[in-house]
């Protein structure tokens, strides 16, 4: 019997045995589960001490550091994906699930665990990050809550294509976010196999979340000739605004990578003149790879 899944906005429909389009859900025994998480156990891709301000994160905690996770598989598509051997689950060629991912796995006991021996290092607590970690969120929700009890921080970066529910499961125990805003044309971001209106809604639902328990934070890779307008840019400086001011917006230098090696890194001048348009609405907008 088909069953819908409820993670994001493709409500991807699946037959037993069928894996959805982030190659990270399937419908197993008549139920939509994360495919990689199962038996208490979550897949990884990578698991590394990282700077907070690497995520990033400018205005949360700085100076210290966070235990950053990885899993497997994403629903966007990004042609400038820095991280695509684990997001696009080895697309492409024949496209293995989650499920199929070389990984002994970690339980969220175990990844806590690993959490508190690094607290000596500096380490705070956890980021779900890589991948789109959402996309198996029962995991993150499992760790995130470990996490909060044993005292630490949970960060989670993510492109902020899920629907509400998963955020209100998550929020409860999330103590920032950084969401890539990629770009902001419904059309382009059809483009990148994402949907605007569920990331302008992720976006208004963090900010909002206990009256600002959540720090947010925004970041739009600057690609030329794709999302480097500056009509576009004031928009979404305007947009952003109407919610906050002070919500840190980075605007990050594009590199060629992966499907996109047809055109030049960001000019700085390009990504500073979007900048100062941007600092028109807002008050904290940071550089990134320059």
């Amino acid at each position: 019997m088909a069953e819908v899944c409820v993670t994001c906005f493709r409500r991807c429909v699946m037959e037993e045995g069928q894996t959805g389009f982030c190659r990270a859900r399937g419908n197993r025994g008549g139920r939509i589960v994360p495919l990689g998480y199962t038996d208490g156990r979550g897949k990884l891709s990578a698991l590394a001490l990282d700077p907070i301000e690497k995520k990033p994160l400018a205005r949360f905690m700085p100076g210290s550091m966070v235990l950053s996770v990885g899993g497997w598989g994403c629903n966007m598509r990004c042609s400038f994906c820095q991280n695509h051997g684990i997001s696009w689950c080895g697309v492409p060629g024949p496209v293995p699930a989650a499920e199929d991912a070389d990984s002994d796995g970690l339980s969220p006991e175990q990844l806590v665990a690993n959490a508190l021996a690094l607290k000596n290092r500096g380490n705070i607590g956890v980021a779900y990050t890589y991948n789109e970690p959402l996309v198996a969120w029962e995991y993150v929700c499992d760790c995130a809550r470990l996490v909060r009890e044993a005292g630490m921080k949970n960060v989670i970066v993510t492109n902020g294509c899920v629907l509400p529910s998963v955020l209100e499961a998550l929020l409860p125990y999330t103590d920032a976010v950084n969401i890539d805003l990629k770009c902001f044309s419904a059309d382009s971001y059809r483009q990148l196999g994402g949907d605007l209106e569920s990331v302008k809604e992720s976006i208004r639902l963090c900010h909002a979340y206990g009256g600002g328990s959540c720090h947010v934070e925004l970041t739009t890779l600057v690609v030329p000739g794709f999302n480097d307008g500056e009509d576009e840019m004031a928009e979404e400086a305007s947009w952003v605004a109407s919610l906050a001011r002070d919500i840190p917006l980075h605007l990050t230098r594009f590199f060629p990578r992966w499907q996109m090696q047809d055109r030049p890194p960001t000019p700085v001048g390009t990504l500073r003149r979007l900048a100062d348009i941007a600092r028109r609405e807002l008050s904290d907008v940071l550089l990134g790879n320059v």
